[in-house]
């Protein structure tokens, strides 16, 4: 009868974390494998009390773990060899009969060697898993930090990773664990740093261990960083009652048009930090609630008082964010907010601006590219500017030939300006002058369409609209719609025309 093979996880480093059912798998086996690099194993040090005499014992040693060898297949060669040559070295005593605990630090499938053994040996021979605890779980427990509450995600990463993709995929989780550091830790900081999560970030060197490390992330000296640490950004909702506060702040935040999906992820990391928020009722509306934040919904006329309930609150400890939808300093809550806050009572307090993508562009990327040159963006309401300032400027764009995009086109109580304006621009541009109308886009009542400046109608124009008007050399093509930015010599005409 053939051997069974057991893949035993022994936890991170301390003992006393081997599970009930490892220490007595360890204990029962014939045969204890485990891998390292040359020296002693870590893995059978943790496994030392479980260990009994008589026992047979395999010590798998790495013939390489920096990349550097002379073998022809390189690195990955070299290992593959040596996984393959393991296996059959595990497979003589399973075929004898002889059990095999193969040790794994931490749990098997979890980063281990182990899985290398499985995939050559599973198909041969009777296989069992015994999970262990994570390095994960163990530097969580060194800092008594939180990984992940309610709704959060937390991301795994290599440090191994290049350093563009680390960053990105640190920008777009809530928290992280970032393993496989030793020399990869330049990079790994660096990443941290761009991200802009190094102040987050903690490093656990050996977690569980006689000789655990607790340090800020960007406080390590790369040059003494063992492959066994591990960089964590813990919870972002996480703040013991002892610490410092982190709050006081007011933070005006983008959500993009219409969709989550143009919701960055910076901003949905300000908006999960915050425990307040402050809106337009429609706007608050689109951020998912989460169990003890504080929304402070308004009408969307009251920006002045909106900003400064956001800093009086910010003022009194709270870590508010103001939610604009598309960008917040275009035509939104970005400048209302900066203004009341340049005032004397309010300048001890910290205000940033998180952009979100505009209204334009979102409308623009729904027929191709009518921005893709110079072009203006105007607001035609005239409840915070008279309209003589808005016909003002509609002249003077309209007659400098770039495309225009018009925001705040109507309301219920402003119905005749859009015929105003496009009386305007038929001045100085031809009645085919393509005009791109988006409705709602990203939302549940999307419309967009083109029409000729000629025929644009008013009557079908509302405050969820956003006007796109071409210059002379917008280009309709099919349903395409672009406006090019290379002009012949002379600047009369795009050269693709």
């Amino acid at each position: 009868m053939k051997g069974k093979l057991w893949g035993v996880g022994i936890g991170p480093g301390d003992p006393e974390l081997v599970t009930v059912k490892a220490a007595r798998v360890i204990g029962a086996a014939d045969v204890v494998a485990f891998h390292s690099a040359r020296g002693k194993s870590l893995a059978r040090a943790s496994a030392l009390p479980y260990l009994r005499d008589g026992q047979i014992e395999e010590h798998l040693v790495y013939p390489v773990t920096t990349g550097t060898t002379d073998h022809a297949g390189g690195y990955d060669g070299a290992i593959a060899d040596f996984y393959t040559e393991a296996a059959e070295r595990l497979a003589v005593h399973l075929e004898a009969g002889r059990s095999v605990a193969l040790l794994a630090a931490g749990d098997p499938l979890f980063y281990s060697s182990y899985q290398h053994m499985h995939t050559r040996l599973a198909d041969r021979f009777e296989t069992e898993i015994v999970p262990g605890v994570t390095s994960v779980s163990a530097a969580s427990a060194a800092l008594q930090e939180p990984l992940v509450e309610g709704e959060e995600v937390l991301t795994i990463l290599p440090g191994t990773l290049p350093v563009e993709e680390l960053t990105r995929r640190l920008r777009e989780t809530d928290s992280a664990a970032i393993l496989k550091l030793g020399r990869t830790y330049p990079a790994v900081r660096q990443a941290l740093r761009d991200s802009g999560r190094l102040s987050e970030a903690r490093y656990v060197e050996r977690a569980s261990t006689s000789t655990e490390r607790v340090v800020d992330a960007g406080d390590v000296d790369e040059s003494s960083v063992p492959y066994f640490s591990i960089a964590v950004v813990s919870s972002p909702s996480y703040a013991p009652a002892s610490a410092a506060p982190i709050f006081g702040e007011v933070v005006v935040v983008g959500l993009g048009p219409g969709s989550d999906e143009w919701t960055t992820p910076e901003a949905r990391r300000e908006l999960s930090k915050a425990t307040d928020l402050v809106g337009y009722t429609t706007y608050i509306d689109r951020v998912p609630v989460r169990e003890g934040q504080v929304r402070h919904a308004s009408d969307n006329r009251v920006e002045s008082e909106r900003a400064e309930m956001a800093l009086d609150l910010a003022s009194r400890g709270a870590s508010v964010a103001v939610v604009s939808s598309g960008d917040p300093g275009v035509f939104a809550m970005a400048a209302a907010v900066l203004e009341v806050a340049a005032e004397e009572r309010w300048r001890h307090v910290p205000v940033r601006v998180v952009p979100g993508m505009t209204a334009a562009n979102a409308v623009a990327s729904r027929v191709g590219a009518p921005l893709g040159h110079d072009y203006a963006v105007l607001s035609l309401s005239d409840r915070l500017k008279p309209w003589d300032v808005v016909e003002k400027r509609v002249r003077a764009v309209a007659s400098a030939d770039m495309a225009i995009a018009v925001y705040n086109p109507a309301s219920k109580t402003r119905t005749w300006q859009v015929g105003a304006l496009r009386d305007l621009v038929l001045e100085s541009r031809a009645p085919e002058t393509p005009v791109i109308v988006g409705r709602d886009v990203a939302g549940p009542e999307e419309d967009v369409y083109v029409v000729t400046l000629a025929e644009l109608d008013p009557s079908r124009i509302d405050m969820r609209c956003l006007l796109i008007i071409g210059s002379s050399t917008t280009v309709v093509s099919g349903d395409r719609v672009f406006t090019s930015r290379r002009y012949a010599s002379d600047g009369s005409k795009p050269l693709s025309q």
